[in-house]
């Protein structure tokens, strides 16, 4: 029986909220401690008495609200350091003012720095510097005067505290980013799997109904045509998981000049160049590029894919139905390319010229066009007899084509 891989999110915070817990515990029954030891010394002991009994019962209630991030609320937090601003006011009303001018400890004591810890864990660096200056405060306020003492401790826990909260955000960032790798990992073990599924069984059917097609001829070779078609668009996706789920449409007579319909959204983040030329793949058309990721603005990444599609409509109407094509994508440190070529009879000198003149801007328009909107270039280089070759470079920092119009609209 095959065992199944899952993956197992880890959380590295999750430490820290247990710690805590058991910190607000036993910094409470220390606060108690520090009380029973100075009883006689207090001027209205019953007032340390009341505050005590409520911090008790509320430390004890609220250990399932510190137990992780989402039971933490921020209304819990809020209350949490109120309790504790209070405790350190009322110890203006417990104690005797010569043992606070002689620097004798708050009610709540060292418990007040869990609810300043609680906010570093839960909102980070920032939540942690509001929390240690409203306790910086009323600490000052309660003291009477900015004592060595009082300073210190205020110093130590403003400082604790917002490096607790700066660990948290990066450890917070570092499992995001590990968890992606896991998704990633386990995703890649899964497409290879069925990869290998798929080799065994469906492409090897549409592979010898293609071979038994062409032998056959007629309405078969038709059939066995469309089978090879398949079989290169499900081996593209296979290999690489690059066709996104889209409608398409077009002619597929040279195999892969189809059309995605679904557009990306342009709030979106950048989109990877070879899953919107994946759809172009097909029985006459071959796609290759990098094993990475080809990462583009969304706008930008729909204009050059829209500069490919016509690069092949033009291969599709002037080479022929028999014509093969090829796309290559290149991405290099200062820029990418990507190269469309086909085995057609290629471009008569001057023809593009006389098709200017006539009024068909296809390449003028389609493609040139589109690469200078996004601050590239568009080379084209045809041999009659030996094909054509369309080379469409974009810098790295490609920029948005609608911006681009919309400049040159406005001068």
């Amino acid at each position: 029986m095959a065992k199944r891989e899952r993956v197992v999110r880890m959380s590295v915070e999750q430490p820290l909220w247990r710690a805590l817990s058991a910190y607000r515990v036993l910094t409470m029954l220390y606060a108690i401690g520090l009380f029973a030891t100075a009883y006689d010394r207090f001027a209205r002991p019953w007032v340390a008495v009341a505050y005590y009994a409520v911090l008790c019962v509320w430390t004890l209630a609220t250990l399932p609200k510190v137990a992780n991030a989402a039971s933490c609320t921020k209304r819990f937090l809020a209350v949490d350091l109120t309790l504790a601003l209070t405790g350190i006011l009322l110890t203006l009303l417990a104690d005797a003012h010569e043992r606070i001018v002689a620097g004798g400890p708050t009610l709540p004591s060292i418990w007040t720095a869990g609810s300043v810890l609680a906010y570093a864990i839960k909102g980070g660096w920032r939540w942690a510097g509001f929390a240690s200056t409203t306790v910086a405060a009323v600490n000052l306020f309660e003291r009477g005067a900015p004592a060595r003492d009082t300073v210190h401790n205020v110093v130590l826990v403003w400082v604790a505290s917002i490096a607790i909260g700066y660990v948290v955000e990066v450890a917070r960032a570092s499992e995001r980013t590990l968890a992606r790798a896991l998704e990633i990992e386990a995703a890649t073990r899964e497409r290879e799997r069925l990869a290998r599924d798929i080799h065994d069984s469906v492409l090897q059917v549409l592979a010898m109904v293609q071979r038994r097609g062409s032998a056959l001829g007629g309405e078969a070779a038709q059939l066995g045509r469309l089978a090879g078609e398949q079989e290169v668009a499900l081996r593209t996706l296979v290999s690489g998981g690059l066709v996104p789920p889209s409608r398409v449409s077009g002619d597929a007579t040279l195999g892969a000049v189809v059309r995605a319909v679904d557009e990306p959204d342009p709030e979106e983040g950048p989109l990877d160049l070879r899953s919107l030329l994946a759809p172009y793949a097909g029985a006459r058309v071959t796609l290759s590029g990098p094993g990475a990721p080809v990462p583009v603005a969304p706008a930008a990444a729909r204009e050059l894919a829209a500069a490919v599609g016509a690069a092949l409509d033009n291969v599709r109407r002037h080479a022929g139905d028999g014509a093969r094509a090829w796309i290559l994508v290149e991405d290099e440190p200062d820029g990418i390319v990507v190269t469309v070529r086909d085995d057609g009879p290629g471009i008569p000198e001057g023809r593009l010229a006389q098709a200017e003149g006539e009024g068909r801007l296809g390449v003028a328009q389609s493609i040139r066009g589109r690469l200078r909107d996004l601050g590239g270039t568009a080379e084209l280089i045809s041999v009659p007899g030996q094909g054509t070759e369309v080379e469409l470079t974009v810098p790295k920092d490609i920029k948005d084509p609608r911006a681009s119009r919309g400049k040159a609209e406005k001068r």
